[in-house]
């Protein structure tokens, strides 16, 4: 990603724009409690727009922008051979800015307000089916130090489909096994209650009585359930390696990550009957219309069924 946030504000510190920059991150961060992660592409965005108006050197002012301008500006980032699907999201980031901007009475006119992105069609998220599942834990090496503690974190991440930022924070106080719960922080540090099934529950006990009970934790990490050898939490590039390297083991070809497993929860969960709203419920999705998208995977699954099984199919 663009900043190690230093890098970004180093050159854009004496920039014009960047007393409205710093009001549009503290917005971000404090008023809607959006993770660093997100904040670092909201402000990859602008810094696409900060750079093309350096390139033309305009020095227009936020307040002074116009359409046509931005235009040129989509134009340019197309130039530069990026795709719909980024573009997109560079001129949600840009829209998002100019709100704020407009929010604050900063601006009087949104010139963001009549741009169209490219049109992108949906895309409908990988998935794993349930023998492939069973397959990546099957190779997990059990044989290895850290083999059961992977073995409960993948159990964990596919029983409640967690993001793998909940999966990497996911605290003992936070688990009810008694009730078969864990409670999840996620997006904006909102909280929800997630059902765990057995399975993870008891690879957890199995992985904290071999594995994690050995080690010396680090102050600070004492209730982190997943922690690297040396006693620290896991680390989001961890988990996307043990990922990869039980593919490349299980002879998966496709990419496949943590946010696969998520995907895989929620599909499944369709495929065999469960509510809609209690998928949304458990995935943390805002909007059902975020869920929605498993719906899609679901009409091509029940088509295949009935093409499979019926005797006029």
């Amino acid at each position: 990603m663009f900043l190690n946030s230093t890098r970004f504000y180093l050159r854009i510190l004496m920039h014009p724009w960047q007393s409205y920059i710093k009001g549009f991150r503290s917005y971000l961060q404090l008023e809607r409690s959006l993770s660093l992660n997100t904040l670092e592409a909201y402000e990859h965005d602008l810094e696409k727009l900060v750079q093309f108006l350096d390139y033309k050197k305009n020095t227009v002012m936020p307040e002074q922008l116009k359409h046509e301008v931005l235009q040129e500006f989509i134009v340019w980032i197309n130039e530069l051979g990026m795709t719909a699907r980024t573009q997109a999201r560079v001129l949600s980031g840009v829209k998002a800015f100019y709100k704020y901007l407009l929010m604050e009475n900063l601006i009087q006119d949104d010139p963001t307000e009549l741009i169209e992105g490219p049109k992108i069609g949906q895309k409908l998220p990988d998935f794993l089916t349930v023998e492939e599942i069973n397959t990546l834990l099957e190779a997990i090496d059990l044989s290895q130090p850290e083999g059961q503690r992977n073995k409960a974190l993948l159990e964990t991440l596919y029983s409640c489909g967690l993001r793998v930022s909940e999966l990497i924070s996911l605290k003992l106080s936070q688990t009810y096994f008694d009730a078969g719960f864990v409670k999840v922080t996620g997006k904006g540090n909102k909280e929800r209650i997630v059902p765990i099934g057995n399975s993870a529950m008891h690879q957890i006990h199995l992985y904290k009585d071999s594995y994690r009970c050995h080690l010396d934790i680090k102050p600070g990490h004492e209730d982190f359930i997943f922690l690297n050898r040396r006693g620290r939490k896991l680390t989001r590039v961890m988990i996307f390696t043990i990922i990869k390297n039980l593919a490349l083991k299980s002879g998966i070809r496709t990419t496949i990550s943590p946010h696969t497993f998520r995907h895989s929860f929620a599909t499944h969960l369709i495929e065999g009957g469960a509510d809609l709203r209690a998928v949304q419920e458990m995935l943390g999705h805002s909007s059902i219309t975020t869920t929605e998208i498993y719906t899609h995977l679901d009409k091509d699954y029940l088509r295949s069924a009935i093409l499979q099984f019926h005797p006029r199919g």
